[in-house]
């Protein structure tokens, strides 16, 4: 069952976005050389408490902190801690959710730490960011879900391939509805799989949360003993973003970026909804 939102309540959702947006601001700046992951969850944990929401990862599962922090060959789910220190070169994706009077927010990007990131860093985050634009303009009312994967694997597939030989585009996880829960159906590959067909139409207040991730390498991962840090399984690194997306009668509405996704989709030539907040 797919949940479909209100235009009220899908202002509920831009209220929890901006929180997120506003997480993403403060922990991209404070990413610098010799911080540590927890030094970054905790001021996810100011954000959240002066906007008055509540995050939604701390717990969930059993999850210790505020803010998935993933460095180098970690693809998603790295746990905050004081010993994981930021040095000069890393690349670092955090991903990052909030609560507003229950309805959800998610999104993630990847950040450069300090100077001197190897070209193939830059150009692979700068890939994985714009295969999940290419996915988000695909997201119109009447398309199916699988455009949105055809649309994030076709960019993807037609950059030039990495020093390494090839982008991975990770497997095991993907985007997901949003809403009320943080994680909820449809289920989003960033790569089409024809036997499980063409998926949900995509209709007004259908709200997604969109999430490429790729590796400079294998597109296969491993989870550690922690449950849930999870790595590429031939340790070459890799780059994840994402926001979530209201579709409404007037297009759709980025809820987790400050614009709503007016600049990036004009590349598109879309046009985004008004914010729901003025």
């Amino acid at each position: 069952m797919v949940q479909i939102k209100t235009p009220e309540q899908i202002a509920k959702m831009r209220e929890a976005g901006l929180v997120v947006a506003a997480i993403h601001a403060a922990t991209r700046e404070a990413a610098v050389p010799g911080a540590t992951t927890l030094d970054l969850d905790q001021v996810a944990r100011k954000v959240i408490a002066d906007h008055g929401a509540k995050s939604n990862f701390l717990g969930y599962g059993g999850f210790p902190a505020t803010i998935c922090t993933s460095v180098n060959e970690v693809v998603v789910h790295g746990i905050p801690d004081d010993k994981t220190v930021l040095k000069d070169g890393d690349i670092i994706s955090i991903d990052a959710g909030a609560i507003v009077d229950g309805w959800h927010g998610d999104a993630a990007y990847t950040a450069f730490v300090g100077t001197g990131h190897a070209p193939e860093l830059v150009e692979l985050s700068r890939v994985t960011e714009e295969s999940m634009w290419a996915g988000i303009a695909a997201m119109k009312v009447n398309n199916r879900l699988v455009d949105i994967s055809k649309a994030i694997e076709s960019y993807i597939r037609r950059q030039p391939r990495p020093a390494t030989g090839k982008y991975g585009i990770i497997e095991d996880y993907g985007g997901h509805g949003i809403g009320t829960e943080m994680h909820m159906d449809p289920h989003l590959l960033n790569y089409v799989a024809r036997k499980r067909g063409k998926g949900i139409k995509l209709v007004p207040g259908v709200c997604l949360a969109i999430e490429p991730m790729v590796s400079l390498g294998t597109a296969q991962t491993e989870v550690l003993q922690d449950d849930w840090t999870v790595i590429t399984t031939d340790g070459t690194w890799s780059s994840h973003w994402e926001h979530s997306i209201a579709l409404t009668e007037q297009g759709p509405l980025v809820l987790t970026a400050p614009d709503c996704g007016k600049e990036k989709l004009a590349q598109y030539g879309i046009e985004v909804a008004p914010d729901p907040l003025g």
